[in-house]
């Protein structure tokens, strides 16, 4: 699999070896941590663009299915940089699907779902929405989509596209344009008030990360487009508040102090961000038999738990 030293990616890496799979890892670690990925998998850093590189890694391993989910995936980056936003996330997927279609292999694409519907779309957004992104990556990711889905139409494998809701969960960074969860937790315990950006209420879907490994294991093999998220809409805000719930609980059952009320500093919305997003996940449960699992209280608990202890490891 690509992308296997991310946050979702290393995931997926535990689900796979649990089943009783062999795993080759592809990542180059710009953005994932080998610490990460699991001594039972075997790491290649290498970068998805390097079409000769990642031949190699894939002719030697033969996989049965490769999980693609090495990315570009900053909103801000692909603005500041887009033909390396594109390099990687169109010229990347290309080469995952030429290698992976000489050893027979489905590819399970994760693309992206409020980047790439754009701030127009019905709530909560079906699939067969035609996609307006308002951003070079959620551009470079439709552009990508194109080739999976002609790709399996020409070869006859059925590769999947995954389309993700805002996953969150243990191991995602709070550093950088990381996922708004792990920042928050991270300010949270630290005791220092985040920027939130578009003044708290831009909403979007979100969606727990082992939801998130159960369906792209349900779409190996299976060829379509899927929305997969929870099918609500949640502002910013509430996620702050909740979380700072959460943080009571556990700071004060660990060292018996409650952690200080912060407010946030409010921002207005960096260019390319959505507003409001939230998808229509009817034909993941229909087609892939998946639906979320868990709530979004009870997984932003889970999360900081998570969270916090591994930012004391750090």
């Amino acid at each position: 699999m690509t992308g296997g030293a991310g946050f979702v990616g290393s995931h997926v890496v535990d689900a796979l070896l649990g089943q009783g799979h062999e795993v080759v890892v592809i990542d180059d670690l710009s953005s994932g941590d080998a610490a990460r990925v699991s001594g039972e998998a075997d790491l290649c850093e290498l970068d998805i663009v390097d079409a000769a590189a990642l031949d190699r890694v894939i002719d030697e391993a033969r996989p049965r299915a490769v999980f693609h989910l090495a990315a570009q995936a900053s909103v801000v980056a692909s603005v500041e940089n887009p033909a390396r936003d594109c390099a990687v996330n169109v010229q990347g997927t290309l080469n995952v699907l030429e290698a992976a279609g000489r050893c027979g292999a489905p590819v399970v694409f994760t693309s992206t779902g409020g980047a790439l519907y754009g701030d127009g779309a019905p709530m909560p957004t079906r699939e067969d929405r035609i996609p307006e992104p308002l951003s070079p990556y959620g551009a470079s990711k439709w552009a990508a989509e194109a080739y999976v889905t002609t790709w399996s139409r020409s070869s006859g494998i059925p590769h999947a596209v995954a389309r993700l809701g805002n996953v969150y969960g243990p191991r995602q960074s709070p550093h950088g344009e990381a996922g708004v969860v792990a920042i928050f937790a991270h300010h949270l315990h630290t005791g220092q008030a985040p920027k939130m950006y578009g003044r708290g209420s831009p909403t979007r879907d979100y969606v727990y990360v082992t939801d998130v490994v159960s369906a792209l294991l349900a779409a190996a093999g299976r060829s379509g487009t899927y929305n997969i998220a929870t099918g609500v809409e949640t502002d910013v805000m509430t996620i702050w508040r909740e979380l700072q719930e959460a943080a009571v609980r556990v700071e004060a059952g660990r060292s018996g102090v409650e952690p200080a009320q912060l407010e946030p500093e409010l921002a207005d919305l960096r260019p390319g961000e959505l507003r409001r997003s939230c998808l229509d996940v009817g034909l993941a449960e229909r087609e892939l038999g998946w639906r979320a699992q868990v709530q979004i209280g009870d997984g932003l608990r889970l999360s900081y738990q998570a969270l916090v202890e591994e930012f004391e490891r750090a």
